[in-house]
């Protein structure tokens, strides 16, 4: 098991990874043999065109789908066939999602956004409460955990949703154009979060951006194309 005192481990296996699916009467091969791998406390960004496969990836290693062929190991542990009952459990105790429209509840506010995932896992509601208001204030929002969602900025909604992606301490965190739509300052905050995160969590985060200067600054980048990692 990957210990995550002792960051630099692989935590995730990716092996000749191949997807395809249909969409009216065209057949598309989505991913062609992918292969990697991504350790702990490290932020891994994936970059290329539209199309070239960036999102099936995200969407097979949130394990909410099936790859064709090919084998994800999480852990050491192959979880690419496993069944829908431990893929749920997995999603649930291990992984963390942050989408580029970050899909709050408005009628809820941030602290209650943040506590879904404990309240699902049987927490408490107080003890939930209490985590995602430590939470909301180390990203700066601790004085707006009140807040009803729709009553923040774009930035702070962001933040909120990483707070409730960051609240079960994922070992792998996967961000989908987190930053998509932010301006320039915003963007910068949001990175330097997710880097923070997995420093300090030894989480490890895979980041779709399209924005390069973000992607220059991870530990790793896999550019795709043709549904393929184009090797440097």
């Amino acid at each position: 098991m990957v210990n995550r005192n002792n960051p630099g481990q692989t935590l995730l296996q990716v092996k000749r990874l191949e997807h395809s699916f249909t969409i009216g009467e065209e057949y598309v091969q989505a991913l062609r043999g992918v292969s990697f791998e991504v350790k702990t406390g490290e932020v891994t960004a994936i970059v290329g065109p539209s199309g070239c496969g960036k999102s099936t990836l995200l969407y097979l290693l949130g394990l909410l789908d099936r790859p064709d062929k090919g084998e994800i190991l999480l852990d050491n542990k192959s979880v690419s066939q496993a069944s829908d009952q431990v893929r749920t459990e997995l999603r649930n105790k291990n992984l963390g999602f942050i989408f580029q429209f970050h899909f709050l509840i408005k009628e809820l506010t941030a602290c209650e956004n943040v506590s879904m995932p404990l309240f699902k896992a049987g927490i408490q509601r107080k003890e939930a409460n209490k985590r995602a208001r430590s939470v909301l204030t180390k990203l700066g929002l601790g004085n707006k955990a009140e807040r009803f969602a729709n009553k923040l900025s774009g930035g702070e909604q962001q933040r909120v949703a990483i707070a409730r992606a960051m609240i079960n301490s994922p070992s792998l965190l996967l961000a989908d154009e987190p930053t998509g739509n932010l301006d320039s300052e915003n963007s910068r905050k949001v990175f330097q979060l997710l880097l923070q995160f997995a420093r300090e969590e030894s989480t490890a985060v895979i980041l779709v951006t399209h924005n390069p200067e973000i992607a220059e600054k991870c530990d790793q980048i896999l550019r795709m194309k043709d549904g393929q990692i184009v090797r440097d």
